[in-house]
């Protein structure tokens, strides 16, 4: 145990009773769990107590749990230049409850915080511009939580004839989770899709779908 942290870990804790739910250390950096609704005020101590001086928030990040109550952790990852120290901050939210957004307290925030709710549906309230930042406006679900399917719900293909961009249900002929790499694909043809657009009067001696 690193005693810097440990005592810095009972510094923001002595500071911080009613907001601090606890600390520990992780690969070497302090982590403080706090009560979603006091994230705000722990962050501005963090940031602007001499002993702390946590200017710099490194990014923020969204972590999936579905089998706790609270499933989503919303953790911080703050830089101190005055005293080289990281500090890792963890609230805890279900898919209801928001969480108050940061960007008060830090700028930047602004942008990790549409990420976490694109990819999550981790909701910040008062945040000044909370849309998606990386699917497209008319995504449906949160990529990157656990109960979303690996394939997705829709796919995405420019259709030549509409002159436009099209979304389609996802199409598999068998269930991609239960693929168990030893039984074939089931309703396979020997032409994949695309092979319709080659002709045989490019390859006259060529068989159709074959390489």
């Amino acid at each position: 145990m690193n005693p810097v942290l440990a005592d810095l870990g009972s510094h923001v804790e002595a500071a911080l009773p009613d907001h601090v739910t606890g600390t520990e250390q992780a690969l070497g950096e302090l982590v403080v769990h706090v009560r979603a609704s006091s994230l705000l005020r722990v962050l501005t101590f963090l940031r602007d107590d001499s002993q702390c001086l946590f200017k710099c928030l490194v990014d923020l990040c969204g972590v999936d749990y579905p089998e706790r109550p609270q499933r989503f952790e919303v953790v911080y990852n703050l830089l101190s230049l005055d005293h080289n120290l990281r500090i890792r901050v963890k609230a805890t939210t279900d898919e209801a409850t928001p969480v108050p957004s940061a960007v008060s307290v830090f700028s930047a925030a602004g942008w990790w915080e549409r990420e976490a709710w694109d990819l999550y549906g981790i909701f910040f309230s008062d945040h000044p511009d909370l849309r998606r930042i990386l699917t497209d406006y008319g995504f449906e679900g949160h990529p990157l939580r656990k109960d979303f399917p690996m394939t997705g719900y829709v796919e995405v293909r420019y259709d030549d004839s509409e002159k436009r961009v099209v979304y389609e249900p996802v199409k598999l002929v068998q269930e991609f989770r239960r693929f168990d790499f030893e039984s074939p694909w089931e309703a396979m043809t020997p032409e994949l899709p695309g092979d319709e657009k080659a002709t045989r009067d490019a390859f006259p001696d060529r068989p159709v779908g074959s390489a």
